[in-house]
């Protein structure tokens, strides 16, 4: 496919703007640079007047002369460059030396994720105390709980469809360019909720701003584990939902101090600071490098290599930039080793099992929304009031409480997660989290039946239920939490990365809209009964790890690829087989690399066997 473009500067004027950025990254003025000479390059063609003496430029056309040959895009004509050229031309010019190397530039790096991840959390809670605001209700018509509820998830149902376009085009645009994407239509729809006055505008905009965060929330924790050394993946792309529940905080208590200003600016400004945390983003994706992984699969192995030694700051020859070099392209070979992968074939049992570790991605992020966390975030003012009987400013008040523990849970695999593994805590929170819905199920049961119980003992007991709430965010904080983003991008090949971390991804977000939907008509129709619903489904979490998900802890990204590359027995009867990954996975790590070292040293010593059977048969 070839890109048409309306031709503006000549080509040359944006091959030198391409390299301002690189002559002037240092004394800071590269993007001013840029700027002025495509926007000279742009003043010159304006201003060519047409002459019948003067040949016309080779891009030029006599029917195209004067302002209509200047266009209305500021691109060049590229029309004999495939489309991916020029996005790696635009790619080329907005990175900026800002961060400098090593160290600074993988804090900078961890940082704009972090910062994605507040805006995420901050996302998530902004409407839940939205929701019980008067001016809110009375000017979207006092809605019931039925559309109350299809006004939050939809939101939800937007982010969907934005791991579903990250799928189709992720994997063309890279990591960064899918960051802006994402930050502008997080804009448009922040821009759009803030100004709305009918259910129709409200509906739109949080469908808009779902786009936007389901790329963000495709893209950020890939981008993290990429460039990211192998004992610390955990800890860092753990951090990123920690910062989650920063974002959920923020927005709780910024709803109740709002809600003493009353009017519409006590929800209209809270959801319009969303735009804060957006053009905060937009401005560290300047600084930071594209996935050396990204580049790698895309062939620009000199880009890829200048950014291995920026982030860890060594030349070339360096050893742990020469191993990751190496490994990288070994894995690539691996995974072509039957051509160039087409989409379609992501659920294909392949020789490094692409289509099972898709599934066991999207599995992860179904066990994080169905635990029933969406229950509590959205909706636990609520919650408090229908179902524990406090009263409003109270409800949001130990509502805004409830989420600070999220946030100190989080902390625990923030600082630990590669020392406990991933497939322990997963199983051990699951228990958590369905011991504490289920003691908040009959805490509330002895209110919501007055005819056989006491007031005072329902009061009590329903008092007592609060404490629970407050155990399963932290609970959840500390396991599913932060695990499913860590798993989903690792657990997956190089060649299926952005494909399937999109279809991991949009687990979290459809099972999301369901339970965000469904919510508010259990809590007034259920009531107590709802949190033994989802007690079950934390129960059922627990085998489900156990057999089915293999442990990835402290394991490069390569080095997982080696978890699934022999042909076990299917089945979970077979899990003896010494074959079987989540077998392989109960085995120390020591063990296991010690197994990777002798599969390379095979692996050479096979080749150098074929190459002298080859050379004997030369010379004989």
């Amino acid at each position: 496919m070839k890109a048409v473009f309306t031709s503006i500067p000549p080509s040359h004027l944006i091959a030198d703007a391409v390299q301002a950025p690189n002559r002037s990254s240092r004394d800071g003025v590269g993007l001013v640079e840029s700027i002025l000479t495509l926007a000279w390059g742009y003043s010159r063609t304006m201003s060519y007047a047409p002459d019948r003496s003067t040949p016309s430029p080779p891009h030029a056309s006599p029917s195209r002369c004067g302002v209509v040959d200047a266009g209305v895009l500021f691109f060049t004509s590229i029309s004999s460059s495939p489309i991916h050229q020029f996005d790696e031309t635009v790619e080329r010019m907005l990175k900026y030396n800002i961060f400098g190397r090593g160290f600074k530039l993988q804090v900078a790096i961890t940082i704009t994720c972090q910062i994605a991840f507040i805006f995420f959390g901050y996302d998530q809670g902004v409407f839940s105390g939205i929701v019980t605001n008067e001016n809110w209700k009375q000017t979207f018509g006092n809605p019931g709980s039925g559309l109350e509820g299809i006004i939050v998830s939809i939101y939800n149902l937007g982010a969907f469809s934005g791991c579903i376009l990250t799928f189709l085009l992720g994997e063309k645009l890279g990591r960064r360019l899918c960051m802006w994407v994402a930050m502008g239509w997080i804009i448009v729809g922040a821009v759009l909720q803030c100004t709305s006055w009918s259910v129709p505008q409200i509906l739109i905009a949080r469908y808009v701003t779902g786009i936007g965060t389901g790329i963000e929330t495709s893209t950020v924790p890939m981008y993290q584990s990429e460039l990211c050394d192998a004992d610390k993946r955990g800890r860092l792309v753990s951090s990123e939902p920690l910062f989650v529940g920063v974002g959920i905080v923020i927005a709780y208590f910024f709803d109740y101090g709002m809600s003493f200003v009353g009017g519409p600016e006590a929800w209209r400004v809270p959801i319009a600071c969303q735009c804060v945390f957006a053009f905060m983003v937009i401005f560290m994706v300047f600084g930071v490098p594209e996935s050396p992984r990204w580049l790698y699969y895309h062939d620009r192995q000199e880009e890829a290599l200048q950014v291995l030694c920026d982030v860890w700051d060594a030349p070339p020859d360096n050893e742990k930039v020469h191993k990751m070099h190496t490994e990288i392209l070994e894995t690539l070979r691996l995974e072509r080793k039957n051509g160039e992968y087409k989409w379609r074939q992501l659920f294909k049992h392949d020789e490094v099992q692409t289509g099972r570790r898709v599934a066991l991605a999207y599995g992860m992020q179904f066990m994080n929304q169905m635990g029933g966390i969406n229950l509590v975030v959205y909706y636990v003012p609520t919650a408090l009031e229908e179902n524990v009987g406090l009263k409003p400013n109270l409800s949001l008040v130990i509502g805004g409480c409830v989420q600070t523990m999220f946030f100190f849970g989080s902390l625990i695999p923030t600082f630990f997660l590669d020392k406990m593994g991933r497939r322990r805590p997963m199983m051990w929170g699951s228990l958590g989290l369905a011991i504490s819905m289920m003691l908040i199920a009959v805490l509330l049961s002895f209110h919501a039946m007055p005819d056989k119980y006491s007031k005072s003992l329902g009061t009590a007991t329903s008092s007592a239920a609060v404490a629970f709430f407050f155990t399963y965010m932290f609970i959840f904080g500390a396991s599913a939490n932060c695990i499913p983003w860590v798993y989903v991008p690792e657990i997956l090949p190089l060649h299926a990365r952005a494909k399937g971390t999109a279809v991991g991804i949009s687990a979290n977000w459809l099972w999301n809209f369901v339970v965000v939907m469904i919510t508010p008509s259990m809590i007034s129709n259920l009531n107590w009964q709802t949190y033994l619903v989802f007690m079950c489904t934390n129960l059922a979490f627990i085998p489900l790890v156990f057999f089915c998900y293999p442990e990835t802890s402290n394991l490069t990204l390569e080095e997982i690829d080696y978890l699934f590359i022999k042909d076990g027995k299917k089945g979970v009867g077979q899990l003896k087989a010494r074959s079987q990954p989540v077998q392989e996975s109960l085995r120390p790590a020591e063990e296991i690399a010690e197994d990777v070292e002798k599969h390379a040293v095979r692996e050479s010593d096979e080749a150098d066997h074929v190459e002298a059977k080859d050379e004997k048969a030369v010379n004989g």
